[in-house]
């Protein structure tokens, strides 16, 4: 179960959002500090102390707050998270104006050409997300069953209304009304945007040929919201909505959302065993840049999305110090370890067996100046 403090951070954000009026939204201030590797003294004798600076995705955004509070209890490291999007977050580390960046989609080729300026950029997978197509729709309840063509018809605004042969045809004994469909949008730069628009090109040649795929796209109609966050508050704000947005908001929202079919041909609603069962089985490459939409598994949620830090292999030729280098490592290793069994808390699901040890082997290889970094 999750706790009571988990959910009232929700609760927190997506009131904040609310009254952000954050539908329709464009800005992409960061509002990240700007020193990335702040100074101080831990609380108790023998922690780390000092502070780390981070910034990129929405979607595991809850998790990594969870973990910065219990992280700084066991090391005195203030951890300080911004939420601005993956395009956001990739484009802050390739700067070098914060510690780690986050992202929902693994750097592509020419972000990771741009990187290398500074070093080699390492992705360290964290957790499992499920990315929701929720719904602001009286009367019906969780459970909506929609496939991927309807899905991209949907907000391709070829369907605009709910009751919309496509829709019932798939739910039969459900009472759908006549109304309008109204979409909301991320309006940022969002790794959330381009593995939900990857899942609808997989099923769209029209999307495909159309929109594509990216972290931001042209999106035929609709309303857009920074982040998550807005989303959320845009599908709460409008009767009638449809948005597609991580669980943890969908879920602080009481949100109603749809049981996906997958490319088995089964609908599946997104849980924390039907995410992690789209981690099963991948192969996965030496530079853990793997994507888990659209996974082929029986019992997989197909919209499911690995989310991950970056850093650089050496931490310290990338423009660190060594103080900074041990904080960053001590809070990838928490990231890997005790942060694994925080992640269920907020329905975000762990790393499978095979990944994670991925993922601590890259961790244990970072360095400084060439050398192991000690004393973490």
């Amino acid at each position: 179960m999750r706790t009571t403090r988990l959910m009232t951070a929700l609760a927190a954000a997506a009131a904040l959002a609310l009254g952000a009026a954050a539908c329709g939204s464009d800005s992409s201030s960061n509002g990240v500090p700007d020193s990335p590797s702040g100074g101080g003294s831990g609380s108790k004798t023998g922690q780390l102390g000092g502070s780390l600076n981070g910034a990129g995705a929405t979607f595991p955004q809850p998790v990594y707050q969870e973990w910065a509070a219990r992280f700084q209890q066991k090391s005195g490291v203030t951890v300080n998270y911004q939420g601005i999007g993956s395009g956001g977050g990739v484009a802050q580390f390739t700067a070098g104006t914060v510690d780690f960046g986050a992202s929902d989609s693994a750097m592509t080729d020419e972000e990771l050409t741009a990187a290398q300026k500074k070093g080699d950029p390492v992705h360290i997978p964290t957790v499992l997300g499920a990315v929701t197509v929720s719904y602001n729709l009286d009367g019906v309840k969780s459970g909506l069953k929609l496939d991927g063509p309807t899905i991209a018809d949907i907000f391709l605004q070829k369907i605009t209304k709910w009751n919309d042969p496509k829709i019932a045809s798939q739910n039969s004994g459900t009472q759908l009304p006549d109304s309008d469909i109204s979409i909301c949008h991320r309006s940022d730069e969002s790794g959330t945007t381009k593995n939900f628009t990857a899942f609808l090109a997989a099923y769209s040649p029209a999307w495909k040929n159309g929109p594509g795929v990216d972290k931001s796209v042209k999106w035929p109609g609709g309303t857009g919201a920074k982040g998550n966050d807005g989303v959320a508050a845009c599908i709460k704000q409008n009767a009638g909505a449809v948005g597609y947005v991580e669980q943890a908001y969908a879920l602080a929202n009481n949100f109603t959302f749809a049981s996906v079919k997958n490319k088995s041909g089964d609908y599946i609603a997104p849980t924390l065993d039907s995410t992690s069962a789209a981690a099963d089985g991948l192969t996965i490459p030496d530079d853990l840049r793997i994507s888990t939409i659209d996974a082929p598994g029986k019992t997989a949620y197909p919209i499911t999305a690995l989310t991950f830090l970056l850093v650089y292999q050496d931490v310290c030729k990338a423009g660190k110090d060594e103080a900074a280098a041990k904080r960053i490592k001590a809070w990838l290793q928490y990231a890997e370890g005790d942060g694994q069994a925080v992640a269920g808390e907020l329905q975000y699901a762990k790393l499978p067996d095979e990944l994670h040890q991925k993922a601590v082997a890259k961790v244990d290889g970072l360095q400084c100046n060439g050398q192991a970094i000690s004393g973490t």
